[in-house]
């Protein structure tokens, strides 16, 4: 398994220009690690600490949604919420990442957490 930083690293090594997407998705605890709130209000707090670094980086969210259903693939892996970041470019990507004030609110993300995947995506022509 590929641990943060590696996969950091692999983020530099593969600087292809041009807009990345990042898949989110998201298992929220019922009680956010150390906090009087629950996971899904704790990355709440966590999505307003960084709204404005994700913004001033140029990020956009492209959707998001709440999935219902596992129809293929394994019935533990039950997720909260997913949604699709863009960022112009994996350099805007890694500014986000290197600002002060995010690595601040990333303890109420893990908080928040019980189990993710942050997926890097290329996005492709439809049709």
């Amino acid at each position: 398994m590929t641990t943060p930083k590696d996969a950091i690293a692999q983020l530099h090594d593969n600087p292809r220009p041009g807009p990345v997407q990042m898949l989110n998705l998201l298992q929220f605890r019922r009680q956010a690690a150390g906090h009087d709130m629950t996971g899904q209000e704790c990355y709440a707090a966590y999505g307003r600490a960084t709204a404005p670094i994700f913004a001033r980086v140029g990020g956009k969210l492209v959707w998001m949604a709440q999935p219902e259903q596992i129809l293929i693939g394994p019935d533990a892996a039950r997720w909260d919420l997913a949604f699709l970041a863009e960022y112009p470019d994996i350099a805007a990507f890694v500014t986000m990442l290197d600002d002060p004030d995010y690595r601040a609110a990333m303890p109420l993300r893990e908080a928040a957490l019980s189990n993710s995947r942050l997926i890097r995506m290329a996005p492709l022509p439809l049709g």
